[in-house]
């Protein structure tokens, strides 16, 4: 299930922000589909914990070619899959590997590990697949709001995933799978 669960937010996140305008709240921009990345980063961090970090990366590829799949089948211009890609490798990597190496409960990891990723994932797809540099969707004068944006959405989001993992029983201080 936590892999279907990995997958399906991933697609989800993709027809979303496709289907959907984005929200203003004043001066931020969050694409509607941002809700469900961030959850991606909760359901990897469940993947890893239940089948490993070598097992992970395998699944982050295969999920890195089902999103680039679902945005062009949206549509999507070759700049946004790309955009979408080098975003989605290096957040899922972040994340990967700080979940990996921090010694704390598990919720704690996964909100640290998620954040991170969260940055990550934003600054590099609104710099490369929205900005004048790429699509030019945004001026430059927007970047930053809609970096800001997406990273207060998704921290929000790793947030309450971390408060739920931490009041379920068998997630409370369980450790990863041995590599």
């Amino acid at each position: 299930m936590r892999i279907l669960f990995y997958l399906l937010s991933i697609v989800i996140a993709n027809v979303v922000t496709a289907a959907m305008a984005p929200l203003q709240f004043g001066m931020f921009i969050v694409p509607m589909g941002t809700l469900m990345v961030g959850m991606t980063f909760i359901f990897r961090d469940l993947v890893q914990n239940k089948y490993g970090r070598k097992n992970t990366y395998l699944l982050i590829l295969m999920a890195l070619v089902l999103s680039a799949i679902v945005s062009l089948m949206l549509g999507d211009t070759l700049m946004i899959v790309a955009a979408s890609a080098i975003s989605f490798l290096i957040s899922e990597t972040a994340d990967t590997e700080i979940y990996t190496r921090l010694k704390l409960p598990m919720a704690w990891r996964v909100f640290y590990s998620g954040v991170v990723g969260g940055i990550f994932d934003s600054a590099v797809f609104v710099i490369i697949g929205l900005s004048p540099l790429g699509a030019g969707f945004l001026p430059w004068e927007a970047v930053p709001a809609a970096i800001v944006g997406q990273i207060i959405v998704k921290t929000v989001i790793q947030l309450i995933g971390a408060l739920i993992l931490s009041q379920i029983k068998g997630f409370k201080n369980t450790e990863l799978v041995s590599e």
